[in-house]
């Protein structure tokens, strides 16, 4: 075989041409959606490493889009970081959660939310980590990043478009707008060459996943202290 045809990929698995879509050595989730997973490395959502998703307004329908991979997750926990309404039980079920299995942080600042959720990831215990925050600076992404990669840990953080200037140690990167029937997604970024024609992705109406009004088991929620401030949890 001539230098000329070793492929990239043989000489370090990091390696990767950006003319093609890197094949990730590691575990990914599927998506669900056939004309997603056919323009993301592996065909899937990677696991063990940060996603961004980057939304208009929170609720646009990001649960709905990631509903294959959190019903893959078993009966692992899966948990919500900050999110910006009540999860809903019926909501939920939906898409194959039960609230005994989604654990619920919220904290009081920003730097509690962010260290909260690295102890999770480090901890490893959790399917899938959806992370709800207006900002974050390079150098917590960046550990939040290192955490996620010692975990088998889906880790999405969800965060507004505007950030989709702002560099990010993600490997992906995706722009979600409401469409009449689901989402149009922009890859901002991933592992192979830039794509300028989004995706359409039907999603299924579903009932309201996250509410100002969703009634919660009457279990008495635990509280944890995050660094000394109270950090609310609800299983």
């Amino acid at each position: 075989m001539s230098t000329a045809t070793v492929l990239a990929e043989e000489i370090h698995p990091s390696l990767w041409r950006a003319s093609q879509l890197a094949r990730g050595r590691g575990r990914v989730v599927e998506t669900g959606y056939p004309v997603l997973s056919a323009e993301l490395p592996g065909g899937g959502w990677p696991v063990g490493a940060l996603v961004d998703l980057l939304v208009q307004q929170a609720g646009v329908g990001e649960l709905r889009l990631l509903r294959p991979a959190l019903s893959a997750a078993g009966n692992r926990p899966v948990a919500f970081v900050q999110p910006p309404h009540t999860p809903d039980g019926l909501g939920l079920n939906y898409i194959g959660l039960s609230l005994d299995q989604v654990l619920r942080v919220n904290a009081h600042k920003t730097a509690d939310a962010l260290w909260s959720a690295e102890q999770i990831l480090r901890a490893g215990s959790c399917g899938a980590l959806i992370f709800w925050t207006q900002y974050a600076q390079a150098s917590s992404l960046r550990r939040l990043h290192l955490a996620a990669q010692s975990s088998e840990t889906l880790f999405i953080m969800v965060r507004p478009l505007a950030s989709a200037q702002d560099a990010s140690p993600a490997l992906l990167r995706l722009a979600l707008r409401p469409s009449a029937d689901g989402l149009t997604v922009d890859i901002v970024k991933r592992r192979g060459p830039s794509r300028a024609e989004p995706l359409s992705i039907p999603l299924q109406p579903t009932p309201v996943l996250l509410s100002r009004h969703a009634r919660l088991s009457r279990r008495s929620s635990a509280e944890v202290a995050a660094r000394g401030l109270q950090t609310e949890v609800v299983t």
